[in-house]
């Protein structure tokens, strides 16, 4: 009795604590006792989430589409118009035939051909870098390129309105960030300024994805070289649009090949394929395969995607009035949709505020053949949720006429 712990003498039976032995006091098990459990999931919470953005109207929902539309697409990121390119197509299906359909590992181990560097190559030598490195998307080539050119003990810079890609890249940066006002150059200036760390690095979209403004690279770039820091600059939406013959923005404003400007980019947007790259220096690409995890740890980008960015890159070069001409029909649809300032790139941004407003406005243009974007929180700020119209070279008269005339009619007050 003298060794039991208060709870087992406590539920012993009297007889049993009487006749047992001290050292069988001391085991003695305390009696059993129903406990009624309520099962709850551990993922009822998403039933509550769910409502709550029915109510804002911040559903999203997966539409299939086939693989011939019939409607006119003014959503897509294909601003070139050669995804169906037939030269596109026939280099992704010789890129197949050589090589496979998958890289079959990292590109350290067995996934690294011919093709990747080739395509690394000419690219490099268009926008006017030193080097270039594929990775499996644009998302994991600005993980790569920001998260190994910063680090701990640095500073990261970055627009409040930059890809989420880059806003994630910061976050597992684990340096310090400061995050400033768009395009503020003197916001970025004084971040610098005030810096305690010895490297920074600021990060910016060359072209913002949901409003198609420009970035003010120039003086970026002046700021970044008066403090220190490296620039990196997403040309996602400039590759293509921007500059001589659609070699971005950083070419346009004299920055291509800087030795403090590291450049990322996509090719499933002007160049119709899959997959990212990070262009710069030499030091970049060689520290990029040493320490980028994207880059290290994840299967290379299959060998069809690398084949038709390369046909893709080819057509362009071939071709260089592309990129004018996407301009041009971003102007024409500007007018259309009556949006005062004339488009910087191909983007095409028709704010309407409420998200059940564009929700239902894209609907409308859907039923009468016109597909359009729609853009609402948290892609873009509360109140500004818009049509997000795209540009295509490709577009033809005939699809100019029924953009105009399904958009006059579902953007006219009621």
């Amino acid at each position: 009795m003298f060794n039991c712990r208060p709870a087992d003498v406590f539920n012993c039976q009297p007889a049993d604590v009487f006749n047992c032995r001290p050292a069988d006091v001391f085991n003695c098990q305390p009696k059993e006792r129903t406990v009624t459990r309520v099962e709850v999931s551990p993922l009822a919470w998403l039933d509550d989430v769910e409502t709550q953005r029915r109510a804002a109207g911040l559903r999203r929902s997966l539409r299939t589409r086939r693989p011939v539309g019939a409607e006119l697409d003014l959503a897509s990121n294909d601003y070139l118009g050669l995804s169906q390119h037939p030269r596109v197509l026939e280099g992704g299906v010789a890129a197949l035939r050589t090589w496979g359909a998958g890289s079959s590992g990292s590109r350290l181990v067995t996934g690294n051909t011919e093709l990747h560097e080739a395509f690394e190559d000419a690219l490099a030598a268009f926008v006017g870098a030193q080097s270039a490195l594929v990775f499996s998307s644009g998302y994991t080539a600005n993980l790569g390129a920001v998260v190994s050119l910063s680090g701990p003990g640095s500073l990261v810079v970055s627009d409040a309105l930059t890809h989420a890609s880059l806003v994630d890249a910061c976050r597992l940066s684990r340096a310090r960030v400061a995050v400033t006002p768009h395009s503020d150059v003197g916001a970025v200036e004084t971040a610098l300024a005030e810096r305690s760390e010895e490297r920074a690095v600021v990060v910016t979209d060359s072209v913002f994805s949901a409003d198609g403004d420009l970035a003010p690279l120039r003086a970026l770039h002046d700021v970044c070289r008066r403090h220190g820091a490296l620039l990196i600059v997403d040309e996602a939406h400039g590759l293509g649009v921007r500059g001589s013959g659609g070699r971005g923005l950083l070419h346009e404003v004299g920055l291509a090949g800087a030795p403090d400007v590291v450049m990322t980019t996509t090719m499933s947007k002007a160049l119709g394929s899959q997959g990212g790259v990070v262009l710069g220096p030499t030091a970049v690409r060689d520290h990029l395969i040493d320490a980028a995890r994207p880059f290290i740890f994840d299967t290379g980008l299959a060998p069809a995607a690398v084949g038709a960015a390369h046909a893709a890159l080819g057509v362009l070069i071939d071709e260089p009035w592309r990129a004018q001409r996407v301009l041009d029909h971003a102007a024409s649809l500007a007018r259309i949709c009556d949006v005062a300032e004339t488009p910087a790139s191909a983007v095409v941004s028709v704010i309407l505020g409420d998200p059940e407003v564009a929700l239902a406005a894209a609907a409308a243009c859907l039923e009468r053949g016109v597909r359009v974007g729609c853009f609402r929180p948290p892609t873009v700020p509360a109140g500004t949720s818009r049509l997000r119209l795209t540009a295509r070279a490709s577009l033809s008269d005939d699809e100019m006429a029924l953009a105009r005339e399904v958009l006059t009619d579902v953007l006219s007050p009621a």
